[in-house]
């Protein structure tokens, strides 16, 4: 599953799983682009692993786009995008979210992907090669009530995963996705409600390997995908859940 060689792209990787793909990809011989709203969280990570860094606003594209012209100045290619930044509203139910959260979670978890493509599918068709990873969720599988708009958008990436990987095959790109349940993030919170004990244990009862998604799991499965072990393998959404949509 080595990297070697590769160069690489991770939104969202100032911290949780984006951070945690940044660094298996370092570890496993890539250089990295860590991209982030979080300019110095994103410069802090890219220092722990050798990489580089930017910011970015994945929902603009004129900053998606200053992102891409940074990534390929400095690399000269780009063979992995890992589209990873995301967020969510917070728990409630489906009408009385309001307008501007939908806008923030379909700007940032779906015109992101749009945006990101629309920079990046052009340099791969024309290098024949690339890979595209999407960070979706176990919710866009099995949704819980009270995220009604978060599930949406991760179930849009989903699909946006297998009808990419169609379009794109004969250009020679990969498009996969990864479905992780919460994890240790910044957005667990968010998910559960509150965060208490009792509560977690509650959310883990629904998890049969009995624990949270974590970075490093995020990262051997996002490496695998990513590496040429995985040749043959698009258009899948991976569920890295320890069972949950079982």
């Amino acid at each position: 599953m080595t990297l070697t060689g590769k160069t690489a792209l991770v939104t969202g990787a100032a911290s949780g799983f984006g951070a945690g793909i940044a660094q298996a990809f370092a570890a496993q011989g890539a250089r990295v682009m860590v991209a982030d709203i979080n300019g110095d969280g994103a410069a802090e990570v890219a220092g722990t692993i050798n990489g580089q860094s930017v910011q970015v606003d994945v929902s603009n594209g004129a900053s998606v786009q200053a992102m891409a012209d940074q990534t390929i100045a400095a690399f000269g290619h780009l063979d992995i995008l890992v589209n990873n930044a995301g967020v969510t509203h917070l728990r409630a139910a489906l009408e009385d979210v309001s307008e501007e959260d939908f806008d923030r979670v379909l700007n940032v978890n779906a015109k992101s992907v749009y945006l990101t493509a629309r920079s990046f599918v052009p340099h791969m068709k024309a290098r024949k090669a690339g890979v595209l990873l999407n960070i979706a969720s176990t919710a866009g599988v099995s949704p819980r009530p009270n995220l009604n708009w978060y599930n949406a958008s991760k179930g849009w990436m989903i699909t946006a995963t297998k009808t990419m990987a169609i379009e794109l095959a004969p250009h020679g790109i990969r498009v996969n996705a990864l479905n992780p349940v919460a994890g240790e993030t910044p957005l667990l919170k968010s998910f559960m409600g509150e965060d208490t004990p009792e509560i977690r244990a509650k959310f883990l009862s629904t998890i049969p390997l009995g624990r949270f998604s974590t970075p490093e799991d995020m990262g051997a499965a996002a490496t695998f995908l990513c590496s040429d072990a995985a040749s043959m393998i698009t258009g899948v959404a991976m569920e890295v859940d320890g069972g949950r949509c079982i």
